[in-house]
């Protein structure tokens, strides 16, 4: 079969690989979408802290299902979401209810061989039943799944004052269902045009900077000097992330979205001043998936304004190196494997 080989930071290739056969408890699908994700952008640029090469990339999965075990509850030819995250089911974080950051974990497209394929032989338990769901909308449920995720880890409520800070996918689906949760978001990016597409995606405000005028001094303006009770980090950059600690009112709440190859450090005194409480938010669990694909369904998530930009597996060879420069315009990028 044909797959796409990251096989060193730099460099793609299409290629001739070995199709897999199906393990038992696995089902074999084809895929049929693809997200092309930052984490993606970062294994080709040779930026991921977690990886060995070659990979083939891609865990942002819509695919058909091919071939079953034996009462498995699939049907051949159904289109179903992936939860990339393979656990262990055995170590503390798994028996303690977080299979999310177990610590045996393998990832689709980084600790093993992702989507970017012709086909993949995959644990049963992490194929999602997504009936109502376009093919294009299952391949988004896994990146509005760590932005769901989050919201979560982050307890919003009714009217919380919520700032997003990253506008690129994660914080757009951070910032969706924050809103979801009843919470009043207003996002933050640096891109004014990035700011602008997403806020208007996920119906939400931005931080409106007059000119010559701070982030910080904007959110000072907004909140009457408050802050935000939730601020929610996706950025991916260490200084962005050291300045996020700022935006958060006393009493409030900082949720690390993002991740980076990097120490981050803040002022102690002011932590403890403000009493703020620091959370990490890695990848998803069965719940934020389910409530995904829930949302989609009734509607609440605009599918169709998320994928801006399409490629076929021979061609992203090609077009994923462009994208992880010219990202004007482009929120999602899948590849189309039909």
């Amino acid at each position: 079969m044909k797959a796409l080989v990251c096989t060193e930071p730099g460099r793609l290739e299409y290629r001739e690989v070995g199709a897999p056969e199906r393990k038992p408890e696995h089902v074999l699908v084809r895929p049929r979408r693809v997200g092309i994700c930052g984490t993606d952008y970062h294994i080709y640029e040779g930026a991921h802290p977690f990886l060995q090469y070659p990979r083939v990339m891609g865990h942002e999965l819509a695919v058909e299902i091919l071939e079953v075990p034996a009462n498995s509850g699939f049907a051949t030819g159904e289109i179903c979401a992936v939860n990339p995250y393979i656990s262990c089911d055995d170590c503390h974080a798994c028996r303690a209810g977080k299979p999310n950051c177990c610590m045996n974990i393998s990832v689709l497209g980084v600790h093993s061989d992702g989507g970017m394929a012709e086909r993949m032989s995959l644990p049963a338990k992490n194929i999602l039943k997504a009936p109502g769901l376009t093919v294009d909308a299952c391949a988004c449920v896994e990146f509005l799944a760590i932005g769901a995720h989050a919201v979560r880890r982050a307890g919003i409520g009714a009217n919380a004052k919520v700032l997003v800070v990253g506008a690129g996918p994660i914080g757009l689906g951070a910032a969706l269902f924050a809103r979801i949760a009843g919470g009043n978001p207003v996002l933050l990016d640096l891109d004014r045009d990035r700011a602008l597409s997403a806020s208007a995606i996920a119906g939400t405000d931005y931080l409106r900077c007059t000119d010559g005028e701070s982030p910080l001094d904007a959110m000072r303006a907004l909140t009457n000097g408050d802050g935000f009770d939730i601020v929610l980090d996706a950025t991916g950059n260490a200084k962005a992330i050291e300045g996020s600690f700022d935006f958060v009112a006393h009493g409030g709440h900082l949720v690390l979205i993002s991740v980076v190859n990097s120490r981050v450090s803040f002022s102690d005194p002011d932590f403890h001043r403000r009493e703020m409480t620091l959370s990490g938010s890695r990848n998803a669990t069965s719940e934020d998936f389910e409530h995904v694909i829930r949302s989609i369904r009734q509607g609440l998530v605009p599918v169709g304004e998320l994928i801006t930009h399409r490629t076929c597996l021979a061609e992203a060879a090609t077009n994923l190196p462009h994208w992880a420069k010219a990202k004007e315009g482009l929120i999602k990028a899948v590849i189309e494997l039909d």
